[in-house]
């Protein structure tokens, strides 16, 4: 019986891989036209409208979800390969609604489904957590020691250009096309700073920059720039602080998810009566999917909650 379930669920997932493929359907393009075919909505309030003008209206579940995925790719330089986290992810869903089918639970395909499938988008913020923070902490030296020189040579280019053997990547690549810039293509400092304050997704470096550029008109200004650099010692602060905070909850759910998934096996050790109910009975199998649905609630709420210290304006 299982394994005349593994061969119906791979049969159709063949069929329906075989037809997208030979139609040169995109399973996106589809996605978005079903959604188009949904009966409209009540008529949307002038909010609503310039929202969607100014494109600041919030984008909600799987479009959210790949938005954010785009960002952060876009961000960390690795944009090119959004498309290799989509096969994965459908791979992984695949792989997922198999393995409910192998235990032969019908009622974990969704469930195994969905929370595999969003499992490398779930890594795609970690990674880009922990991106964020070097990220800061590079900041953080290469603003200290770029706006020390500014203060004494009162030239950006200069201050800049003293210090760039000491800064790392990938603030280094900024900083480095920055020269280029005003050295080869336009000596125009106030657009090469223009086109500098677009590199780095930083609210504290656009804040930095746009004080530089004041200072081309008023040197006087220089003094305001330590205070934004500090803000970046500042978010270290915070952020290590947090990260203490947060390391016993975070250790205590590991713990939790652990001992939820490895208790399955331990009890076909310790009473295979119990593990037959568990798996072959409606209710240990509705047990099993409430199990699963709460773990892949708890891990999406503990990825939305690591998040780097932002300082916004």
């Amino acid at each position: 019986m299982i394994a005349l379930n593994s061969m119906i669920v791979i049969a159709f997932i063949l069929m329906l891989a075989g037809l997208f493929i030979l139609l040169k359907i995109s399973p996106i393009e589809m996605f978005e036209k079903l959604k188009s075919l949904r009966p409209k909505k009540k008529k949307e309030s002038i909010r609503q409208k310039v929202l969607a003008v100014t494109n600041k209206k919030k984008a909600k579940g799987i479009k959210l979800i790949l938005s954010d995925a785009k960002d952060i790719l876009k961000m960390t330089g690795r944009e090119g390969k959004f498309h290799l986290i989509i096969i994965v992810s459908l791979s992984l869903s695949v792989g997922g609604m198999f393995l409910a089918t192998i235990i032969n639970n019908m009622l974990l395909i969704p469930v195994l489904g969905a929370g595999f499938a969003l499992a490398p988008f779930w890594y795609i913020k970690l990674v880009a957590t922990k991106w964020k923070n070097e990220l800061n902490a590079e900041l953080e030296t290469a603003l200290s020691v770029i706006t020390t020189s500014y203060m004494r040579s009162n030239s950006i280019i200069t201050a800049i250009e003293e210090n760039i053997e000491y800064i790392n990547p990938p603030v280094y690549d900024v900083f480095k096309a920055f020269l280029a810039d005003t050295m080869l293509i336009n000596s125009n400092i106030k657009m090469a700073l223009e086109k500098l304050r677009r590199k780095i997704d930083s609210d504290v470096f656009r804040q930095w920059v746009d004080a530089v550029i004041d200072c081309q008109e008023d040197k006087n200004l220089k003094s305001t720039l330590t205070p934004i650099v500090t803000k970046l010692s500042d978010m270290r602060i915070v952020s290590a602080e947090l990260d203490n905070m947060l390391y016993e909850p975070l250790k205590e759910f590991i713990v939790m998810a652990a001992l939820l998934i490895g208790n399955i096996p331990l009890i076909y050790f310790l009473n295979c009566d119990w593990y037959n109910t568990l798996m072959f009975t409606p209710v240990g199998k509705i047990t099993l999917a409430i199990c699963s649905v709460v773990l892949f609630i708890a891990i999406s709420g503990v990825v939305k909650h690591s998040k780097p210290v932002e300082y916004k304006r």
